[in-house]
Protein backbone atom coordinates (compact mmCIF):
# COMPACT_ATOMS: atom_id res chain seq x y z
CA UNK A 1 0.00 0.00 0.00
CA UNK A 2 2.81 2.33 0.91
CA UNK A 3 4.71 1.49 -2.34
CA UNK A 4 1.59 2.15 -4.45
CA UNK A 5 1.20 5.65 -2.90
CA UNK A 6 4.86 6.54 -3.68
CA UNK A 7 4.42 5.53 -7.31
CA UNK A 8 1.30 7.69 -7.60
CA UNK A 9 3.09 10.70 -6.12
CA UNK A 10 6.05 10.21 -8.53
CA UNK A 11 3.71 10.11 -11.52
CA UNK A 12 2.02 13.35 -10.41
CA UNK A 13 5.39 15.08 -10.05
CA UNK A 14 6.51 14.01 -13.54
CA UNK A 15 3.30 15.28 -15.11
CA UNK A 16 3.65 18.58 -13.25
CA UNK A 17 7.35 19.22 -14.07
CA UNK A 18 7.47 17.99 -17.67
CA UNK A 19 6.05 21.21 -19.31
CA UNK A 20 8.50 23.37 -17.34
CA UNK A 21 11.47 21.21 -18.37
CA UNK A 22 10.43 21.29 -22.01
CA UNK A 23 9.99 25.06 -21.90
CA UNK A 24 13.48 25.50 -20.41
CA UNK A 25 15.05 23.40 -23.19
CA UNK A 26 13.15 25.36 -25.81
CA UNK A 27 14.46 28.62 -24.34
CA UNK A 28 18.06 27.43 -24.57
CA UNK A 29 17.72 26.40 -28.21
CA UNK A 30 16.13 29.73 -29.16
CA UNK A 31 18.88 31.62 -27.38
CA UNK A 32 21.62 29.68 -29.19
CA UNK A 33 19.86 30.21 -32.50
CA UNK A 34 19.66 33.95 -31.87
CA UNK A 35 23.40 34.07 -31.03
CA UNK A 36 24.23 32.29 -34.29
CA UNK A 37 22.22 34.81 -36.32
CA UNK A 38 23.89 37.88 -34.76
CA UNK A 39 27.52 36.71 -34.79
CA UNK A 40 29.89 39.21 -36.41
CA UNK A 41 31.34 38.06 -39.74
CA UNK A 42 35.06 37.35 -39.91
CA UNK A 43 37.10 40.13 -41.52
CA UNK A 44 40.18 39.17 -43.52
CA UNK A 45 43.20 41.42 -44.01
CA UNK A 46 43.43 42.98 -47.49
CA UNK A 47 46.19 41.60 -49.68
CA UNK A 48 48.49 43.76 -51.77
CA UNK A 49 47.85 44.04 -55.51
CA UNK A 50 50.20 41.92 -57.60
CA UNK A 51 52.04 45.02 -58.84
CA UNK A 52 53.05 45.83 -55.26
CA UNK A 53 54.42 42.45 -54.26
CA UNK A 54 58.21 42.41 -54.11
CA UNK A 55 60.04 39.15 -53.64
CA UNK A 56 63.59 38.25 -52.76
CA UNK A 57 65.08 35.25 -54.59
CA UNK A 58 63.86 31.96 -53.12
CA UNK A 59 66.22 30.87 -50.34
CA UNK A 60 66.07 28.33 -47.51
CA UNK A 61 64.69 29.67 -44.20
CA UNK A 62 67.24 31.59 -42.15
CA UNK A 63 69.63 32.29 -45.05
CA UNK A 64 68.51 35.83 -45.91
CA UNK A 65 71.83 37.62 -45.56
CA UNK A 66 73.22 41.07 -46.16
CA UNK A 67 74.37 40.41 -49.78
CA UNK A 68 70.87 39.30 -50.78
CA UNK A 69 69.24 42.40 -49.30
CA UNK A 70 71.82 44.75 -50.83
CA UNK A 71 71.40 43.16 -54.27
CA UNK A 72 67.58 43.46 -54.17
CA UNK A 73 67.61 47.18 -53.33
CA UNK A 74 67.13 49.85 -56.00
CA UNK A 75 67.95 52.65 -53.55
CA UNK A 76 70.03 52.69 -50.37
CA UNK A 77 70.41 55.91 -48.40
CA UNK A 78 70.17 57.50 -44.99
CA UNK A 79 68.14 60.61 -44.30
CA UNK A 80 65.56 62.46 -42.24
CA UNK A 81 61.79 62.31 -42.83
CA UNK A 82 60.65 65.88 -43.60
CA UNK A 83 57.05 65.37 -44.76
CA UNK A 84 54.29 62.77 -45.03
CA UNK A 85 51.17 63.10 -47.21
CA UNK A 86 48.32 60.74 -47.97
CA UNK A 87 47.39 60.36 -51.64
CA UNK A 88 43.91 58.92 -52.35
CA UNK A 89 43.31 56.65 -55.32
CA UNK A 90 42.63 58.47 -58.62
CA UNK A 91 41.88 57.37 -62.20
CA UNK A 92 45.60 57.53 -62.90
CA UNK A 93 46.62 55.96 -59.59
CA UNK A 94 44.45 52.95 -58.85
CA UNK A 95 45.54 52.44 -55.22
CA UNK A 96 45.76 54.75 -52.24
CA UNK A 97 49.30 55.60 -51.20
CA UNK A 98 51.37 57.57 -48.73
CA UNK A 99 54.10 59.90 -50.00
CA UNK A 100 57.11 60.17 -47.66
CA UNK A 101 59.81 62.76 -48.35
CA UNK A 102 63.34 62.34 -46.99
CA UNK A 103 66.22 64.79 -46.92
CA UNK A 104 69.04 62.52 -48.06
CA UNK A 105 72.18 62.77 -45.93
CA UNK A 106 74.23 59.81 -47.15
CA UNK A 107 73.58 58.17 -50.51
CA UNK A 108 74.87 54.67 -51.19
CA UNK A 109 72.75 53.79 -54.24
CA UNK A 110 69.94 55.39 -56.24
CA UNK A 111 69.95 58.75 -54.44
CA UNK A 112 71.93 62.00 -54.27
CA UNK A 113 73.30 63.55 -51.06
CA UNK A 114 71.42 66.72 -50.13
CA UNK A 115 68.35 66.05 -52.28
CA UNK A 116 64.77 65.79 -51.03
CA UNK A 117 63.65 62.35 -52.18
CA UNK A 118 59.97 61.38 -52.18
CA UNK A 119 58.82 57.76 -52.25
CA UNK A 120 55.29 56.37 -52.53
CA UNK A 121 54.18 53.50 -50.32
CA UNK A 122 50.96 51.51 -50.58
CA UNK A 123 48.52 52.54 -47.83
CA UNK A 124 48.11 48.90 -46.80
CA UNK A 125 51.74 48.73 -45.67
CA UNK A 126 51.30 51.91 -43.66
CA UNK A 127 48.18 50.48 -42.00
CA UNK A 128 50.11 47.26 -41.33
CA UNK A 129 52.73 49.09 -39.27
CA UNK A 130 55.40 50.18 -41.77
CA UNK A 131 55.17 53.83 -40.78
CA UNK A 132 57.39 56.89 -40.50
CA UNK A 133 57.23 60.11 -38.52
CA UNK A 134 58.51 63.57 -39.37
CA UNK A 135 61.97 64.12 -37.90
CA UNK A 136 62.83 60.42 -37.83
CA UNK A 137 66.30 59.47 -39.11
CA UNK A 138 66.57 56.17 -40.95
CA UNK A 139 68.74 54.20 -43.33
CA UNK A 140 66.70 52.36 -45.94
CA UNK A 141 67.07 49.62 -48.51
CA UNK A 142 64.18 50.18 -50.94
CA UNK A 143 62.95 47.96 -53.75
CA UNK A 144 62.96 49.50 -57.26
CA UNK A 145 59.59 51.22 -57.85
CA UNK A 146 56.79 49.00 -59.16
CA UNK A 147 54.74 49.71 -62.29
CA UNK A 148 52.54 51.90 -60.11
CA UNK A 149 55.53 53.86 -58.84
CA UNK A 150 55.32 52.33 -55.37
CA UNK A 151 58.13 50.94 -53.24
CA UNK A 152 58.79 49.49 -49.81
CA UNK A 153 61.69 48.34 -47.63
CA UNK A 154 63.48 45.22 -48.81
CA UNK A 155 62.28 42.22 -46.78
CA UNK A 156 60.16 44.46 -44.55
CA UNK A 157 61.96 45.32 -41.31
CA UNK A 158 65.23 43.84 -42.58
CA UNK A 159 65.66 46.74 -45.00
CA UNK A 160 65.10 49.49 -42.44
CA UNK A 161 67.55 50.79 -39.81
CA UNK A 162 67.23 53.53 -37.22
CA UNK A 163 69.92 56.21 -36.90
CA UNK A 164 70.50 57.56 -33.40
CA UNK A 165 71.19 61.25 -32.52
CA UNK A 166 74.95 60.61 -32.77
CA UNK A 167 74.67 59.42 -36.37
CA UNK A 168 75.15 55.72 -35.68
CA UNK A 169 73.17 53.06 -37.53
CA UNK A 170 71.40 50.80 -35.02
CA UNK A 171 70.97 47.09 -35.71
CA UNK A 172 67.96 45.30 -34.24
CA UNK A 173 68.06 41.80 -32.79
CA UNK A 174 66.72 40.55 -36.13
CA UNK A 175 69.57 42.28 -37.98
CA UNK A 176 72.19 40.93 -35.56
CA UNK A 177 70.94 37.39 -36.09
CA UNK A 178 70.82 37.65 -39.89
CA UNK A 179 74.13 39.48 -40.35
CA UNK A 180 76.21 37.75 -37.68
CA UNK A 181 78.65 36.33 -40.26
CA UNK A 182 79.18 39.62 -42.10
CA UNK A 183 82.85 40.73 -41.75
CA UNK A 184 81.86 44.36 -41.06
CA UNK A 185 78.44 44.17 -39.37
CA UNK A 186 78.77 40.87 -37.51
CA UNK A 187 78.17 41.25 -33.77
CA UNK A 188 77.77 45.05 -33.83
CA UNK A 189 74.60 46.68 -32.52
CA UNK A 190 75.61 50.15 -33.80
CA UNK A 191 77.95 51.29 -36.53
CA UNK A 192 78.99 54.48 -38.32
CA UNK A 193 77.24 55.22 -41.62
CA UNK A 194 80.59 55.22 -43.45
CA UNK A 195 81.37 51.72 -42.15
CA UNK A 196 77.86 50.60 -43.03
CA UNK A 197 78.35 51.85 -46.60
CA UNK A 198 81.57 49.83 -46.75
CA UNK A 199 79.65 46.74 -45.66
CA UNK A 200 77.10 47.34 -48.44
CA UNK A 201 79.81 47.60 -51.11
CA UNK A 202 81.49 44.43 -49.88
CA UNK A 203 78.17 42.62 -49.80
CA UNK A 204 77.36 43.66 -53.37
CA UNK A 205 80.76 42.50 -54.62
CA UNK A 206 80.34 39.17 -52.82
CA UNK A 207 76.86 38.75 -54.30
CA UNK A 208 78.17 39.48 -57.82
CA UNK A 209 80.94 36.93 -57.37
CA UNK A 210 78.43 34.31 -56.22
CA UNK A 211 76.29 34.98 -59.29
CA UNK A 212 79.24 34.42 -61.65
CA UNK A 213 80.05 31.03 -60.18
Amino acid sequence: MHGRSCRCLLAVLILTLAPALLQGQSGRVDSASEFAVHRLPEVSQPSAPNELRHHLPITPPGTIGFPLIARAAGAIFSGTVISIARHPATPGQTVEAVAITFHVENAIRGATPGEDLTISQWIGLWSGGQRYRVGERVLLFLYPPSKLGLTSCVAGGMGRFTINPWGRVLLSAQHLSAFRTDPVLGGKSRIRVSDFALAVRRAVRRSECDQKR
